[in-house]
C-alpha cells in the first residue's frame, strides 16, 4: 500500500534539510528563503492539484539531502579541499611520508 506523505510532513522536511545544508545558524541565514518555500506552498494548496506542490516539495529536499552529502563526502574523502595551493602540495607531501624543503622568502 503506497503512502501519501501530507504536504505539512514533507514541507517540514523541506526545511529541515535546509537547516542541516546550511552553515550558518537560524539567526544568520536569510529569512526571505523561508518566507518564499512558505508562501510557494500556500499558493499551491490553493490550487485545484495539490499534489503537485507535493512532488516539487519531494524533488527540492531531495536535491538539497543529495548536495548536503556530496559536500560531506567531498569533505570526508577529499581532505584537501579547501586548502592554498601550497597547503595542498605540503599535505601531499607529508601524505606519502616527504617533507617539503623550507623556502626562503625574500
Amino acid at each position: 500500500m503506497h503512502h501519501k506523505e501530507p504536504t505539512t510532513h514533507l514541507y517540514r522536511a523541506l526545511l529541515r534539510e535546509l537547516r542541516l545544508g546550511s552553515p550558518k545558524k537560524r539567526a544568520e541565514r536569510n529569512p526571505l528563503i523561508g518566507q518564499q518555500l512558505r508562501a510557494m506552498v500556500d499558493e499551491a494548496i490553493q490550487r485545484p492539484h495539490p499534489q503537485n506542490i507535493d512532488r516539487a516539495i519531494l524533488e527540492a529536499r531531495d536535491f538539497l539531502r543529495s548536495a548536503r552529502i556530496h559536500a560531506e563526502l567531498l569533505q570526508r574523502y577529499n581532505p584537501t579541499l579547501g586548502m592554498s595551493e601550497e597547503e595542498r602540495i605540503h599535505a601531499t607531501a607529508r601524505r606519502v611520508g616527504l617533507d617539503t624543503p623550507i623556502e626562503y622568502k625574500a
